[in-house]
């Protein structure tokens, strides 16, 4: 099993490597999705997000994740051939939280090597929380 700590890392490099991984059979685990980054212009993924959220019928879809391990999850399911055999069961090897969860801290988390936000020439980074929350996500109070 493998644990992958997505905080400041960029989405789409993240969602790749984890695709990959568990395309060859990993188990893998992401925890701090809601820290895990978007690069570009503030307005403009903002946007591009609620045109998304917005397209299609509310009882029909299709339907855009708020939360934002569903959000990360989702990311990474468009990176697999999810309609395969091969990429369904690739997906169900694949678990996202929320901060760390109590059976999975101290087991030592990883980075995706070459997935660092700071590597980006883009000023403007996006935590996948705050489009979550500009969707209508409302993070509890722990």
């Amino acid at each position: 099993m493998r644990i992958i700590d997505a905080k400041g890392m960029v989405l789409g490099r993240l969602g790749a490597y984890v695709a990959k991984k568990a395309l060859l059979g990993e188990t893998i685990r992401i925890v701090n999705c809601e820290s895990a980054v978007i690069s570009g212009d503030r307005a403009h993924v903002f946007a591009a997000y609620k045109r998304r959220a917005d397209r299609g019928i509310h009882t029909k879809g299709p339907f855009q994740p708020r939360r934002p391990d569903l959000f990360v999850k989702k990311a990474v399911r468009g990176m697999l051939p999810y309609k395969q055999p091969k990429g369904t069961a690739a997906f169900k090897r694949i678990r996202c939280y929320l901060g760390v969860p109590r059976d999975l801290i101290g087991k030592g988390a990883e980075q995706v090597p070459g997935a660092s936000g700071t590597k980006v020439l883009h000023s403007a980074l996006i935590t996948v929380g705050e489009i979550c929350t500009q969707l209508g996500w409302k993070p509890s109070r722990r």
